[in-house]
């Protein structure tokens, strides 16, 4: 649903995206994260063809971003960062507006208004002024203006910003949903949490560039190694580190617990296990640590220009 091809963007001699590759199936979330000015933004325009590429070339939907822009727009809905709300208008109105511009008839633009304000819990105040509208509830405003047209291909930047804690659940509901329907969805957001829950696949973006892709589990492990494990006994450990030497490598310890990490942990703790009831020693628990999107990312942008 959308490809390109060493998508590059030049604003006179500054470099704002260079030779970016991505290709996104139907039905499939990229997270597309990065820093500041890291080339987010620029990216997506060219996609929403309101930016021609300076070289390289973009699908969506099938259709060429420069020769084919009108019906690039026509199949995408994008959430930005700055909304546009025209702040006079009620919701309704506001909806209609952009229901029009969309080509829709009357009866569409109303059914899939309301559809969508109670999806999102806004059915109440479409008569409101968006003035009147909190942040929150603008920013789901904006949502329902992308989704309008049914669009199989959306654009979301930071979708949950401004919104607390009930409304930021029900957008990320609609965004699973929205998967589920076959639609594909490029999420830009500095929400880390939130971008390893929804998405399929990770694409992090730093002074232009891609540096690191794939899916969470895949960059953990190429960037943070080995999987980590805790193993709690009974007691102390007395020294039991020795006894495990050659079988893990142990990162840390205190009174009654260790770290490790192995490549294989299936062929290991096995072995780990056998060794300490052999001992005598009871396991209270061996799990796993969970390891953050978050420590990915760090590493990844502080480090050198290398793709990783």
């Amino acid at each position: 649903m959308i490809e390109t091809n060493d998508l590059t963007k030049l604003f006179d001699e500054f470099v704002a995206v260079k030779d970016v590759n991505l290709n996104v199936r139907p039905g499939e979330v990229l997270a597309l994260l990065g820093p500041n000015g890291a080339g987010k933004t620029t990216t997506v325009r060219m996609l929403t063809s309101v930016l021609n590429p300076t070289s390289g070339s973009a699908t969506v939907g099938g259709f060429d971003v420069v020769s084919q822009a009108e019906k690039v727009r026509a199949s995408v809905g994008v959430l930005t960062e700055q909304h546009g709300l025209y702040l006079r208008m009620n919701g309704r109105e506001y909806l209609d507006f952009f229901g029009r511009l969309y080509g829709l008839d009357a009866d569409t633009r109303s059914s899939r208004g309301l559809a969508l304000a109670g999806r999102f819990g806004m059915a109440d105040v479409l008569e409101q002024r968006l003035g009147e509208y909190s942040k929150g509830m603008r920013q789901k405003l904006a949502l329902i203006r992308a989704m309008l047209h049914d669009p199989p291909v959306l654009l979301l930047d930071e979708p949950t910003s401004a919104m607390d804690p009930h409304s930021a659940r029900l957008v990320r509901d609609a965004i699973r949903d929205l998967r589920g329907d076959g639609r594909t969805i490029i999420l830009c957001s500095h929400n880390l949490p939130e971008a390893e829950e929804l998405s399929d696949r990770i694409a992090i973006i730093r002074r232009g560039e891609i540096i690191a892709s794939g899916t969470a589990l895949e960059l953990k492990a190429r960037l943070l190694g080995p999987p980590l494990l805790e193993l709690r006994v009974g007691g102390s450990l007395n020294g039991l580190v020795k006894t495990l030497d050659g079988l893990v490598d142990v990162e840390s310890q205190g009174y009654g617990w260790i770290r490790y990490r192995v490549e294989s942990p299936t062929v290991t703790n096995p072995l780990v296990i056998k060794k300490l009831a052999s001992l005598g020693i009871d396991v209270v628990t061996l799990s796993e640590v969970p390891q953050s999107l978050e420590e990915v990312y760090m590493r990844v942008v502080s480090q050198s220009d290398a793709p990783l």
